[in-house]
């Protein structure tokens, strides 16, 4: 039985407002708190997506990436210099 896509809604909603009070009080740059709130949201967004696909076939139009997809996008920003400006 999934769960019902309102409620994950709701958990996310509640990741992004954690997540906000976390980056707004941090201490430091490397405070331990925005860095369990970044992956809160990211684990409440995956569970509202796959609630949402369950209960009705749709998907949002955001992706979740994680340090492999970051290397991936590096490579095409390189390739991008090599790109000519079209006249």
């Amino acid at each position: 039985m999934s769960i019902d896509p309102r409620v994950a809604l709701e958990a996310l909603v509640s990741a992004f407002q954690e997540h906000l009070a976390a980056a707004t009080g941090k201490r430091d740059d490397d405070d331990p708190a925005v860095e369990a709130a970044f992956f809160s949201v990211a684990d409440a967004f995956e569970a509202y997506e796959d609630a949402l696909y369950a209960a009705t076939g749709e998907f949002t139009p955001l992706d979740v990436y994680d340090d492999d997809d970051d290397d991936d996008s590096d490579d095409a920003l390189e390739d991008e210099d090599d790109l000519e400006p079209i006249d």
